[in-house]
């Protein structure tokens, strides 16, 4: 038994399919196949149920993908130890970040960090909240970035900063007229929401409830993108006269189009908004680099008269 069959059996389970598992850990569909088979052979049981269109854990499969989880979790921290002794400031620092915030974040703060860390190598992975939360887990991230809240065992969470949500639109949408939204006027809107999935749906969804039994009635009123689809995906409809759309304020340029075609409008009142957070490993030692990490995001967004950071 490995590290590497017992990384195999845990993703597999995940994933409930040969082939993505395989493309997860890098490796041939044969290839992880056979590792699975032969650990299933020397435990003398069977951890999968296979079929030709899945693949799911048995019952006693489940409880030894639960335990090998762990094994992988405390393998992690040992490789945390041992770089305890090492310059936090020049180890590779693995940083994961939801999709609605990474392509609006990442530009700004990886020169700044650049600048107070450049022995430091980056490596920079985007991915749903539930993903990033499993490879945080594993060791597979140091720190990831997504939106509170954000709850998770023995994992230290600290709030960047908080940004409103804004309505896009075309600019000959009778709302562009007015100067802010009230989001009741929604109700009545093709509004266009991200997959599920998407963390970012959920939060437009809790805090404009009106939308919800829209959603949930499917009169048509609320329109959810294709799975996989981002928030340039969204914007783009929107151009295209698909309907409106709901976006955090740093996703919210109109690059691309000219203000004749998009703008944007702030909510009325104490409209909606998002914290952005870091989380990481409490047992993570090398909190000069998360220090580091934390200090590179908030000078890149300290001049973002729209973000307010959190102290």
């Amino acid at each position: 038994m490995t590290l590497t069959e017992l990384r195999y059996i845990v993703t597999l389970a995940q994933e409930q399919h040969f082939g993505r598992a395989a493309e997860r850990c890098f490796v041939s569909q044969p290839t992880l196949s056979i590792a699975v088979k032969k650990l299933e052979e020397e435990l003398g049981v069977a951890l999968f149920e296979r079929s030709k269109s899945r693949v799911s854990a048995t019952p006693l499969g489940e409880k030894i993908v639960a335990q090998a989880n762990l094994v992988l979790e405390q393998t992690s921290a040992i490789k945390d130890i041992a770089n305890e002794g090492k310059d936090q400031l020049s180890s590779p620092l693995a940083v994961g970040a939801i999709f609605t915030i990474g392509p609006y974040l990442l530009p700004y703060f990886i020169p700044e960090l650049q600048k107070e860390a450049s022995a430091m190598p980056l490596y920079v992975e985007e991915g749903y909240t539930g993903t990033l939360r499993t490879k945080l887990r594993k060791g597979e991230l140091d720190v990831i970035i997504v939106a509170l809240p954000f709850t998770e065992a023995d994992v230290v969470t600290q709030p960047l900063y908080e940004e409103p949500f804004v309505v896009l639109l075309r600019k000959d949408h009778p709302l562009a007229a007015n100067e802010t939204v009230d989001p009741r006027a929604l109700d009545d809107e093709e509004v266009l929401l991200l997959g599920e999935g998407h963390c970012f749906r959920d939060q437009v969804l809790e805090t404009c409830p009106n939308l919800q039994p829209s959603l949930e009635a499917g009169k048509g009123k609320v329109r959810t993108a294709a799975e996989g689809s981002s928030l340039e995906t969204l914007r783009h409809m929107v151009a295209s006269g698909l309907g409106i759309t709901i976006l955090p304020v740093s996703a919210a340029s109109t690059a691309g189009y000219s203000e004749d075609v998009l703008v944007t409008r702030p909510f009325s009142g104490q409209g909606p908004q998002r914290t952005v957070a870091l989380a990481w490993r409490a047992s993570f030692p090398r909190f000069k680099a998360v220090d580091a990490l934390r200090s590179a995001i908030r000078r890149s967004q300290r001049d973002n008269p729209l973000i307010e950071l959190v102290n």
